[in-house]
C-alpha cells in the first residue's frame, strides 16, 4: 500500500489515534506515522478505502498517496 499523506496531525497523541485507528482494518500487518513528514506507512494487504476512512473517521484529512 503507498504512504498516506495525513494533514491534522500535531502530536503523540494524534500518532496513536492514527495508528490505533488503521491497527483495526482488516489485513494490516503493521502501521508507522511519521509526524514531522505527515505521513502514514501501512504494511500488509488492507483494503485502501478501509485505512482512509479510519484515519478520517479519526478526524484527520488523508490529502493523498505520496
Amino acid at each position: 500500500m503507498p504512504t498516506l499523506k495525513v494533514s491534522g496531525m500535531t502530536c503523540g497523541h494524534c500518532v496513536a489515534a492514527v495508528t490505533r485507528a488503521v491497527n483495526t482494518v482488516p489485513m494490516v500487518e503493521g502501521v508507522k506515522v511519521d509526524l514531522e513528514r505527515g505521513e502514514v506507512m501501512v504494511d500488509g494487504h488492507p483494503d485502501a478505502a478501509a485505512v482512509r476512512t479510519a484515519i478520517v473517521d479519526e478526524g484527520y484529512e488523508v490529502r493523498a498517496a505520496a
